[in-house]
């Protein structure tokens, strides 16, 4: 972030000399915490609205990776930022915008159109339950009883999900569940790579837009040969609205998990993922008068108890 980072970290530096920091810091860290949850949490409602008047899923996935990118290039000309290009970068552009961007966000908004913003948000809470067990396959992590419980308490959320032949308004959306946990296992398999393959000291902001202008350029041609290629309105309608602030959630959201982690550790940034989960059911009622199932509810409850399991315990993450 350059001297953006610079200017926020002496910033923090000189709020711990002035003895404020057990007070001052844990309020704004938590409410960094609640806005990136419940903005996260909006994209699930976000992503049904963008599919309303028929915008083909690819379509609405390229926009969204487009409007991203040139906002993070506009963020890198105007801070003076280069993005890094060499072949380690590369590679992590590349590959991540495969597993980040282009396979699960198509599948994002193809199952966006089926299944309720509220059961969105529960399948994708799914992300760090994978992204430790594909840690732990690769000797990432060590396996404990309790983390892997959480993992088990997961499986049996999505089955709340799947199995019941009442859990969903329409059964046939079941199918679309298990699509979400295969779009969250390219987002656990991201997310390994990034902690794996990232040079210390990187510009998270800087990372991102190569990740994006990435997937765009790969999104490009295969939206042209599927023929699924659609001008947004003008002015825009609320599906070009929707397509427009998922654009600015996916460009904002890493740097603003990032800028948690630094200022408050990880553990206490990994608990974003309640707020979400939580927030993405509660925008869907309020935007969509969604009502849910008590096997929508049991899943929600169970998969908050395997969030809390699998949450990594370092000090680190203490305010």
């Amino acid at each position: 972030m350059g001297a953006t980072y610079q200017i926020m970290k002496d910033s923090l530096f000189q709020y711990r000399e002035r003895g404020a920091r057990f007070h001052g810091n844990k309020l704004w860290n938590l409410a960094v915490l609640l806005l990136l949850g419940v903005l996260w949490g909006l994209a699930f409602s976000l992503a049904r609205m963008s599919t309303e008047t028929g915008i083909h899923p690819i379509a609405i996935n390229y926009w969204t990776c487009l409007i991203g990118a040139l906002l993070l290039v506009l963020y890198c000309v105007v801070t003076r930022q280069r993005v890094p290009l060499q072949r380690n970068f590369l590679f992590l552009y590349i590959v991540c915008g495969v597993l980040g961007s282009v396979i699960p966000g198509t599948l994002y908004f193809y199952a966006a159109s089926h299944v309720s913003a509220g059961v969105l948000s529960i399948t994708v809470a799914t992300v760090p339950l994978v992204t430790f067990v594909g840690a732990a396959m690769f000797g990432i992590e060590t396996p404990s009883l309790i983390r892997v419980t959480g993992v088990i308490f997961g499986i049996i959320s999505i089955a709340l999900l799947v199995l019941p032949g009442t859990s969903l308004p329409n059964p046939s959306a079941a199918l679309w569940v298990l699509v979400m946990v295969v779009a969250a296992s390219c987002y656990a398999a991201e997310n390994l790579i990034i902690a794996a393959r990232t040079p210390a000291g990187s510009n998270v902001f800087v990372i991102v837009t190569g990740m994006l202008v990435a997937a765009t350029i790969m999104l490009t041609p295969v939206i042209w040969l599927s023929g699924t290629f659609t001008v947004l309105p003008w002015p825009l309608d609320r599906p070009g609205w929707a397509i427009v602030s998922m654009a600015l959630i996916t460009a904002t959201a890493y740097g603003g998990f990032y800028y948690l982690v630094i200022r408050a550790g990880p553990v206490f940034a990994s608990q974003t993922a309640y707020v979400v989960t939580l927030a993405g059911v509660l925008w869907g009622m309020v935007i969509y008068d969604e009502a849910h199932s008590l096997w929508i509810w049991a899943s929600l409850a169970v998969m908050i108890i395997a969030l809390t399991l699998v949450k990594p315990r370092e000090a680190q993450g203490k305010i």
